[in-house]
């Protein structure tokens, strides 16, 4: 399994490398992507979902490009498959004339999140749909009337690989990716949305906190058709899984 899910990652990027090079409108950037993310279990069936996302837009340090706050309900339909649905406020800073210049966003979003446990490594997967309400813009600083409407495809792959175990500390190598896909009334030319691929490293802290932080590449087509983005992204997460169903007396 391991070999087929490496197989998968490299046919991914070597699509994308190649793709990457029959365009040449490509523009790159540097970025910091910093979270915070919480899953906690409220019961056997219950628990809820929250994540904070900060991103800059340049130079890794320069100007802000996107603010998401992610909360969700979540059913456990076991200990190893789980399903959320919830709402996402989006903040876009798209202007490159004014620094300031601000697009709100809405997304209603469900998934399908399960885990598959091997003998020395793990498997996350989710699949994810979109529903995207992005404010119409007129100008670099001014809001139109109205929102722009498209759903989003999302698949994400999480492969753990431990590296050292301790009793009170573990790194794991793990790789990462995850592809979008647009579809909708109003997408036209870019209906791959982008893939990220992220490698790196995640320190488990203890079993229910983690911290993972490494490379991320982001390669995304813009509603254009013609222009692409190609980042370059050091990704800082900061991961808990919490449970706090009263412990059954023996």
């Amino acid at each position: 399994m391991n070999k087929k899910i490496f197989t998968l990652i490299i046919t991914i990027l070597s699509y994308i490398s190649s793709f990457a090079q029959t365009t040449k409108s490509t523009a790159t950037q540097r970025q910091t992507w910093i979270a915070f993310s919480n899953q906690t279990r409220l019961s056997d069936k219950w628990g809820f979902w929250g994540d904070f996302n900060l991103r800059t837009k340049e130079e890794f340090t320069q100007n802000l490009s996107q603010i998401i706050l992610r909360p969700g309900l979540t059913y456990y339909a076991n200990d190893n498959t789980k399903l959320t649905v919830g709402y996402a406020y989006v903040v876009n800073y798209p202007s490159e004339a004014d620094k300031h210049f601000s697009q709100p966003e809405h997304r209603i979003w469900q998934q399908l999140q399960w885990h598959t446990k091997y003998t020395k490594t793990k498997l996350m997967q989710w699949i994810r749909l979109e529903e995207k309400y992005r404010h119409k813009i007129l100008n670099d600083s001014t809001l139109a009337n109205g929102y722009n409407f498209n759903y989003k495809f999302r698949y994400n792959l999480f492969w753990d690989v431990p590296l050292r175990q301790s009793p009170n500390n573990k790194v794991s190598f793990i790789v990462n990716d995850e592809v979008h896909i647009n579809f909708g009334k109003q997408i036209i030319y870019n209906y791959f949305d982008q893939n990220r691929f992220f490698i790196g490293f995640k320190f488990d802290f203890n079993k229910h906190e983690n911290l993972q932080l490494g490379y991320m590449n982001q390669f995304q087509q813009l509603p254009e058709g013609n222009k692409y983005r190609n980042n370059h992204i050091i990704r800082v997460f900061f991961a808990q899984n919490l449970d706090w169903r009263r412990k059954k007396a023996l």
